[in-house]
């Protein structure tokens, strides 16, 4: 008589994983009908765009959505990338976690071999229908057009028909069309607001929309400068788990300790490797497969003892601060921000031996609602999240900061921000820890969070001396108006009406004004941005004081220029040392900005240092981080008064990090 556990054991079988995910869709985000058909397309448009950037073609990506039936569509997405191979394409779309990007130490959109062939396998049990695929590679002189469908069972693709076929006008590229249910719907998350994300992020493509009405919407791409081809690299081993180490040098082809180290790990010398094993008590000669469990213990904690040099930053991708804005740009113009916070960069950290980077721009004004939660643009390895915005660290990081100090309304002080603004959040890295296999929101790690936090504050401080220029400027105007215009016409009527000469202003201006104020302007011309400082002297005194701005860097023209910088760095950071300006007096400063386009510089960034803050207009303190070569500076005699003016200060500590690295 057999057992329970004898009946229970004939019942066990092993499971296909793509048996596993059939029965569990909505782990890779098909979990409704809006969301799977936007998961479809996402996945597609991610193989594209990382073929075209690993073949250094500007992508040009066409996605097409008909209706067929009430819930079915039939989904098409081209791209004129370099083509897949006869041979790879049916594993390529038929066979789940296939893929040449798992292993890669590198930035890259899709790593998990899922995507595209979960879109294929989820279409087919919605419609029972097959995939179409098209690919053509530039050494062929045919293309090949298959129907492919996924065996669940095995986990291997089912090619249902092949055949050759000549696709005109096209030198290489594929195409792949599939039947899936679906919801078509507009709005915040929806096949359009992703691809307009898509396009934000990636201003090198095309991207063109036939949405199911047959209307055309094209993002036409804003540079022709791709990203960098991300280069492969060596784990890190900053944060390696024990498990990871074993495993690693259970498989390692090198046969002693130090070549495993050396060769295995990126970033680890000879002479580190030596240090490492002499802190871990283990010899350099040791075959690494046969450390026990303690060695590999004493090995481990051996590595987080020394001081390893930061992953090399090739084998990322960032946007950068001028296509983050050209992306902005190019598709927000229908709500006309007024202005564009300069978007931050961060050095790349490492989170579990990892490498990664942060990026952030913030968008202000215009037409965005004024009374509404500050919109989120949260984005990894360039693909936009659309979903579960309240389980991402990128949501926790905006929430945590407090934005009261930038301009922003924010009740308590914590919480997703009100106003008209747009906040863009660019997460890179060589694995990014998303929550799950559907990649829609970033796990919650601290060292992520607080890189995070630092480029929200420094971005967020350029948006608060936009609004301080704003503010300030608004409400001395009104003065400067009634002093330049309005008093000479008293001072005239007055002295005829009592027979006397019209009395000299100058002092009686000094008197109301009190103030340095500085009015720039920036134009463009024929290639060339203009930049206009003109500094009055609203004083009773002479001042005497410095400017800094931060300009686009190795942008600076010197030719024809009167009046030099005493200092231009790499960084675009500038400065200058102002002569003595007389009271009532005016100084002006001109200067050129060669070599970049017209939205990449249209508002200054002024600091002020040796004169009290509280007297100037149009400039903000210089922070205090800002190391300047060749001045004196002087803190002022007299504090600023306002408690705003303390506020400040609090802010530019709290950021010097942010500021160095920037």
């Amino acid at each position: 008589m057999s057992s329970i556990a004898d009946e229970l054991a004939k019942k066990q079988k092993e499971i296909s994983v793509s048996e596993f995910f059939e029965r569990n869709r909505h782990i890779l985000g098909f979990d409704s009908a809006i969301k799977s058909l936007i998961m479809g397309i996402k996945e597609a448009v991610d193989n594209s765009l990382d073929a075209c950037e690993e073949a250094n073609i500007p992508p040009e990506v066409i996605v097409t959505v008909e209706k067929v039936d009430k819930d079915e569509y039939r989904v098409t997405v081209e791209d004129n990338g370099p083509g897949i191979i006869k041979k790879a394409i049916p594993n390529v779309f038929g066979r789940l976690l296939y893929g040449s990007r798992f292993h890669a130490v590198r930035q890259s959109r899709g790593q998990q071999g899922i995507g595209i062939s979960a879109t294929v396998m989820y279409g087919q049990i919605t419609t029972g229908k097959p995939a179409t695929i098209i690919s053509k590679t530039g050494s062929e002189d045919v293309a090949w057009r298959m129907d492919i469908m996924v065996n669940t069972k095995k986990n291997m693709p089912d090619v249902l028909k092949e055949d050759p076929f000549v696709w005109n006008g096209k030198e290489h590229g594929t195409s792949i069309t599939y039947n899936i249910n679906g919801r078509y719907v507009s709005g915040k998350q929806s096949v359009m607001e992703y691809l307009k994300q898509t396009a934000i992020v990636n201003p090198h493509s095309r991207i063109t929309f036939i949405d199911p009405d047959g209307k055309r919407t094209t993002f036409e791409r804003a540079t022709d400068i791709l990203p960098p081809v991300t280069k492969e690299i060596k784990p890190h081993p900053s944060g390696l788990e024990l498990g990871t180490l074993m495993n690693m040098s259970k498989d390692t082809k090198n046969k002693t300790l130090g070549k495993f180290l050396q060769l295995d790990f990126s970033r680890i010398s000879d002479r580190l490797a030596k240090e490492i094993c002499d802190k871990a008590g283990l010899d350099m000669n040791i075959n690494p497969a046969k450390l026990s469990l303690d060695d590999q213990k004493h090995l481990l904690n051996a590595i987080g003892s020394v001081k390893i040099m930061a992953p090399p930053t090739d084998c990322l991708s960032p946007i950068g601060s001028q296509l983050i804005k050209k992306g902005l740009r190019n598709v927000l113009n229908d709500v006309k921000p007024e202005f564009y916070a300069p978007p931050v960069t961060r050095d790349p950290k490492v989170h579990s031996g990892n490498p990664f980077l942060v990026e952030v721009g913030i968008v202000y004004g215009g037409d965005l609602p004024k009374d509404q939660p500050v919109q989120i643009l949260r984005f990894a390895n360039r693909v936009p999240l659309l979903y579960q915005q309240g389980a991402c660290v990128i949501t926790k990081a905006i929430e945590n900061t407090d934005w009261r100090r930038y301009g922003l309304e924010q009740r308590g002080g914590s919480g997703i921000p009100f106003g008209p603004a747009i906040i863009l959040v660019h997460v890179a890295s060589t694995k990014v820890p998303f929550t799950s296999e559907a990649k829609e929101a970033i796990a919650n790690l601290s060292e992520m969070q607080t890189e995070l936090e630092l480029a929200l504050k420094l971005c967020g401080r350029s948006l608060k001396t936009h609004l301080n220029k704003k503010e300030t400027k608004s409400k001395t105007k009104v003065k400067f108006e009634i002093v330049q215009e309005i008093l000479p016409m008293i001072a005239q009527k007055s002295a005829k009406i009592i027979g006397k000469p019209v009395p000299k202003l100058s002092g009686t201006i000094t008197k109301i004004m009190n103030v340095v104020w500085i009015d720039d302007t920036v134009t463009f011309e024929k290639g060339t941005h203009k930049v206009h400082l003109a500094i009055y002297n609203y004083t009773p005194l002479s001042q005497k004081f410095n400017l800094h701005m931060v300009l686009p860097a190795s942008s600076f023209d010197y030719k024809g220029l009167q009046f030099f910088p005493i200092e231009v760095r790499d960084d675009g950071k500038a400065s200058w040392e102002l002569p003595k300006i007389a009271s009532t007096e005016r100084f002006d400063l001109n200067f050129t900005l060669k070599g970049l386009s017209k939205e990449d510089y249209d508002e200054n960034e002024i600091y002020s240092s040796n004169i009290n803050p509280i007297f100037i207009i149009g400039a903000e303190p210089l922070p205090g981080d800002w190391d300047v070569k060749g001045l004196q500076i002087t803190e002022s005699a007299e504090a600023p008064a306002a408690a705003e003016e303390e506020e400040d200060e609090v802010d530019y500590d709290e950021s010097t990090e942010a500021l160095n690295d920037d």
